[in-house]
This record gives structure tokens, sequence and C-alpha cells, in this order.
């Protein structure tokens, strides 16, 4: 059990004077899929797209233009949830049956690594599994009331971490093991998936909100509606509150949320559906901002927006209405499944009343996993035992301005899969998605692939588009950075591909 302290200068926090923390999650959204630019200059995606809500809460707080996730969902929420690297909790794809992968073991003549597809879990001893200390946990085991209302995607269908009660939330609202909404399932009208029965009509089914079955009421909207009223209820209690409102939207398959529509007539069918989305989850934070005003909670609530991954790419919504191809994550290359930027830097926003300055930028970079770290800084949770090792590094420091704990730190990515079989090997290749891993070291980023041993460099601060490889004219840059990457996977457990002609395990970055 690894015992992990946070910083001096928050540890001491009066039990009266916790604060309540909302992370409010969005699922899929791109770092430019708003109308508030996280970018140095406004974009044409910041002005197809309304989110007013996101622009008022980077007025009252701190706007991050360097928070990453993983590229995919599962891995992100295990990070979050564990403080774990994507490497050492090795769920490194996305979840959903038990005991079975979720993509082709055999990919380009190799093997993929038998990886954690039960996702993690509150029990040991399961096999593809990592057990762990569960954020949650610890906030409730600490006096927090502690509610999820949304999607979880933390483990597998029949694994306890399918359900998020199990994880350390009091109460759990919509959230399984799926990692999206059924098909229709984003309208009431359809029963968020369940049929004339009641039945669910795949595991994808959004349970728990049979009050809107029948009725015109978005799935966004139930969910807050929800949300809202499990916040009130835990009021009675006199503790504190952690919500994770995790939303479904912007994930597939896209259904137009009507309430929005008119503001997009101009866009065609499906990035109609995807803006309407992003609409929707706006209000969504703007009804729950409301809500803590209204009720005199606000000055005494941290709230936390992120995305678990970055936006789709074109292969999934379509050309761009311009014509001119892929502009979805536009200046980042690429998307959802990608260790390119599109792939993994998130639009990230913080409010905290006296520590995070109103309308501040904060350009330093951050992890999905030092949320874990950051959120029990934020309730003043400075001892704590955990099963797992914790990756994660608290950014309190960042909301505050008192110093980077990121200078000099690498950050790191391993996805040795294969994501999608949507799109053919080569372009998958140069948008970024197949067997590959990453560092981020200050201003450069290396990407290296399993298959050929290839690897790229780019100057992030100078071509945040990735569009020039530098490799070539930096060998010794290459060399560190592929060294530091190697050891680090090797330290945590981090897996790789065999080469199925030979069974020998693919080179290590630093092997070649």
């Amino acid at each position: 059990m690894a015992a992990v302290m946070t910083m001096p200068g928050f540890q001491s926090v009066a039990a009266d004077q916790r604060p309540n923390i909302v992370l409010f999650m969005v699922d899929d959204m791109g770092w430019q899929d708003t109308s508030l630019p996280f970018y140095k200059e406004r974009t044409p995606l910041n002005d197809r797209y309304r989110t007013p809500n996101m622009e008022r809460l980077a007025e009252m707080g701190v706007k991050f233009t360097q928070a990453y996730a993983c590229a995919i969902s599962s891995p992100s929420r295990c990070s979050l949830m564990t403080g774990m690297n994507q490497a050492r909790h090795r769920v490194t794809n996305w979840t959903l049956h038990k005991d079975r992968m979720t993509d082709d073991p055999m990919q380009n003549g190799l093997t993929l690594p038998d990886w954690n597809y039960n996702g993690i879990q509150p029990v040991p001893g399961m096999n593809n599994a990592t057990y762990c200390t569960t954020l949650p946990s610890i906030l409730k085991q600490n006096g927090y009331h502690t509610i999820h209302v949304g999607k979880a995607h933390f483990g597998a269908l029949t694994t306890p971490a399918a359900d998020p009660v199990t994880m350390g939330f009091d109460v759990n609202i919509g959230g399984t093991a799926a990692g999206g909404p059924a098909d229709g399932a984003y309208l009431g009208e359809n029963r968020y998936g369940h049929d004339a029965a009641g039945n669910p009509i795949s595991p994808y089914a959004v349970p728990h909100l049979e009050e809107y079955w029948d009725k015109d009421v978005f799935l966004t909207e139930a969910l807050t509606l929800e949300a809202i009223k499990a916040v009130d209820q835990s009021r009675s209690t006199g503790r504190p509150f952690y919500l994770y409102m995790s939303h479904y939207a912007v994930h597939v398959p896209f259904r137009l949320d009507n309430r929005f529509a008119d503001n997009y007539t101009s866009l065609d069918g499906t990035e109609q559906m995807y803006a309407t989305l992003l609409e929707g989850m706006d209000k969504s934070l703007g009804d729950i901002i409301d809500y803590l005003e209204a009720t005199d909670q606000i000055d005494n609530t941290v709230i936390i927006f992120m995305s678990d991954n970055g936006g789709l790419d074109f292969y999934a919504r379509g050309n761009a209405p311009s014509g001119t191809g892929n502009l979805h994550n536009y200046p980042l290359r690429s998307g959802k499944g990608s260790l390119y930027e599109g792939g993994v830097r998130e639009p990230m926003i913080v409010y905290w009343k006296g520590v995070a300055e109103p309308g501040r930028v904060c350009d330093d970079y951050l992890i999905i996993e030092d949320f874990f770290p950051s959120i029990l800084e934020m309730a003043g949770i400075s001892d704590y035992n955990t099963e797992q090792h914790v990756d994660g590094v608290s950014f309190v420091p960042l909301i505050a301005g008192t110093g980077n704990p990121s200078e000099g730190r690498s950050l790191y990515w391993n996805t040795p899969h294969n994501w999608t079989n949507m799109i053919d090997e080569q372009t998958k290749r140069n948008l970024g998605i197949g067997q590959n891993c990453s560092i981020r070291r200050g201003d450069y980023k290396l990407v290296y692939w399993y298959l050929d041993g290839a690897k790229e460099l780019f100057n992030i601060a100078e071509d945040i588009s990735e569009s020039t490889d530098i490799s070539a004219m930096n060998p010794e840059l290459v060399r560190q950075l592929s060294s530091d990457l190697g050891e680090f996977l090797r330290s945590c457990g981090g897996q790789r591909p065999t080469v199925t002609a030979t069974g020998k395990p693919c080179p290590w970055p630093d092997e070649i």
C-alpha cells in the first residue's frame, strides 16, 4: 500500500469549511468544441458553437490550455479514479464485456497484449483487472457525500465496477459499464434505450430515469435534473458533496437536441446534431451553476470542467461543411483514439473562490491522473492510503498560481491496441491511431510506433498542428525522450505488442 501525502498549504481544512466539489466531465468533447477559445486566437470552431456557460465559468475561474487526458474513454476514467497512468493500470482500451477484449488481438503482423479489459475493480483477485482504492471511496471515508450521475465506464459488465456504488459513490444515477448511450437513447420518447416493457434493449441503455420515459426530455436534461435533486437532498446530510456530473454527451450515436436546433440551421445533419449536443451540455453546466448560486453554495463549491478524450475525427462525423477535409479539432491534428494533440488535449476550467483568480489563463500542462491527488487536496484530505501507486501530481499550485509542479516533468501515454476498424491502416497511421506510445516533456513530444519502430518528434509550442516531424534534426533529443519513455513503461509494467511471426516483443522506444 502506498501512503500519499499532499502538498503543504492546503492540508488543514476544518470539517465545516471543506468545499463541495463538482467534477463536470464531458464525453468526447474536443479542445475547440466551444465558443470559449483555448488556443491563442479564435478559430472557426469557436464561432460555430455556443457555450456561454463555459465562457461564464472561465470568467469565474482559471482556464487551462494544456490539459491532457488519454486518447480513449476507459483509460482516462480509470486514471481519474485511481491516479495511475494508463500504462500502469493497463486499462489501455475501452471496456465492455467481462473477460473479453474489445479489439482484435491480431493486427498488422502484431499480437496485441492481453490487457485489463475488466477495468479497475474495488475487490482483489479478478483476472485482467486492477485492484485499486478509488477517489470517491477516499472522499466518502473522509465525510463527503459522493454522487455519480451519468456515464461510468470503469469496468466490464457483471463485474463490481459496473455499478459506481461499489466504487465509493453513495448515489448512482445512470452509470453502468457502457461507454455511450444506446441508439436513440438520448430521447425520453425512446425511454433512454428501454423497450415498451421497460427492459434495456442493449447494454447501452441508460438506467434510473423512469420519471422521464415517454416524455420530450433529452438525456442531458434528465441527468441534470436528477443531479440537482441529488445535490439538494445531500444538504440534509450535513456533509459536503462530491458530484461527478459525467455526461453521455457528446458521444455517438448523435441525436438532435431540438431545444437548440434553430441555432445551427447552416450545418448539415450530423454537424447540426453535434452542435446541439454541445449546447445542451453547456446548458447543463449553467443550470448547475445557477442552482449553486440560488442556494448560496457557490462560494464554497469547487467546479472543475473537463473532457475524457479528444473530439471525434472526420471518419466518424463526415467532412466539415467547408469541404476542406478534417477541421473538427483544428488547429490540433487528428482526434479521439490518437496520440496526436487532437486525441488527448482537452478543454479544462476550474472555479474555486479565493484560490482561482477569476479570468486567469494557465498554459502549464497537466494530465488526467493528476485529478486524483488534486481533488483530495481540494477536500483537505492530506493523509490516505491506496492499494495502487499514484502517478498523478496535484495541480492545486497551478490553480492558485503559486508554482508549476509539472516543470521538468514528463507526461506519458501507451496505447498498444487497435481502437477502431472503421478506417484503413494507412489512414489510421496518418491520424496517429494504432499501436503506439508517446511522451511530452517541455515543448517537445515524441510518438513511437511499435509496428516498425518509427519515431516522430514535434515542437508543440511552435507546431501545435504537429505538421512537421523534426526527429531527423534532433537525434540527441529523440534519444533522451526515447530513454525516458522506455524507462517509464518498463518501471510501471507497461505492455507492448509482440511480433506474431517470431513471438518476440516489439522493442521499447529506447531499444531502437
